[in-house]
């Protein structure tokens, strides 16, 4: 499903009978550039995908979330979107979006049985995120993660969906902020060995 697109949209929710969990996963990052130096198409790209895309999928599962019993909204935010770094305005800008999403959301259907959670990963070493950022560059992306001991992986941030979905009904979990030990901020990262002490 392309959520930049109503299209796709729309054919994938014609195929569900019912919808228990949504969760909103498009998104990425595109450059590194400064303000001043910013790709405007790359900034439109990034809301389309985090921000606009998000709305859309919501406004098209919503319907079928009223009538189940069971029903959660899951965001996929960022820590970026809590805390902004040189180089990644446009990408926090959009994530703080999502997150604003989330937010005013829940506010909007108080009284109903819908949970809304926004999860805020750190760093999640994946194929695609800074491969993508870094326009194909192997090399930068593969340096983003460099020495960094048990970075996140999908399933890391997978469990945490699990986690949240699982709780029984009555409980929301608003946000959820998870990155890896190494990472103790946005901008402090441990780079190197870490004693784990014998623990898996």
């Amino acid at each position: 499903m392309d959520v930049t697109s109503q299209d796709s949209v729309d054919a994938a929710v014609a195929t569900l009978a019912r919808c228990d969990v949504l969760v909103n996963n498009a998104g990425g990052a595109l450059g590194r550039e400064s303000v001043a130096e910013a790709r405007l198409t790359d900034w439109e790209e990034m809301y389309a995908a985090n921000v606009i895309g998000t709305v859309r999928v919501i406004k098209a599962v919503l319907p079928l979330l009223r009538r189940s019993p069971h029903a959660t909204i899951v965001n996929m935010s960022s820590t970026a979107g809590q805390l902004v770094y040189e180089g990644g305005a446009g990408y926090c800008a959009a994530k703080h979006g999502t997150s604003v999403i989330s937010e005013t959301l829940r506010l909007e259907l108080v009284g109903e049985h819908i949970r809304v959670c926004d999860i805020r990963p750190g760093m999640v070493m994946t194929d695609e995120f800074s491969l993508t950022r870094f326009r194909g560059d192997a090399a930068e992306a593969a340096s983003v993660y460099a020495d960094v001991d048990r970075p996140l992986t999908a399933d890391d941030v997978a469990a945490c969906v699990e986690f949240v979905v699982g709780l029984p009904q009555h409980v929301n979990i608003d946000s959820l902020v998870v990155k890896p030990v190494a990472q103790a901020a946005q901008h402090k990262l441990h780079r190197g060995k870490i004693d784990w002490r014998g623990s898996d």
